[in-house]
């Protein structure tokens, strides 16, 4: 369910990926848990994400 908040959230990478870095998440805001309690799905429950920089 994408809203208004997913909208800027970076597109994550697989790491080691040239052009790119690790970066907070936005759908958990980098605290590596849901509202709900559970993990966040984007990070894997870490709170970081390697996420492109400059168009990688």
């Amino acid at each position: 369910m994408a809203d208004e908040k997913d909208k800027g959230t970076p597109v994550a990478v697989a790491p080691g990926t040239p052009g790119s870095g690790e970066n907070v998440c936005r759908c958990c805001e980098g605290k590596g848990k849901l509202v709900d309690g559970g993990a966040c799905p984007d990070c894997n429950g870490t709170g970081k994400i390697n996420a492109p920089i400059g168009g990688a």
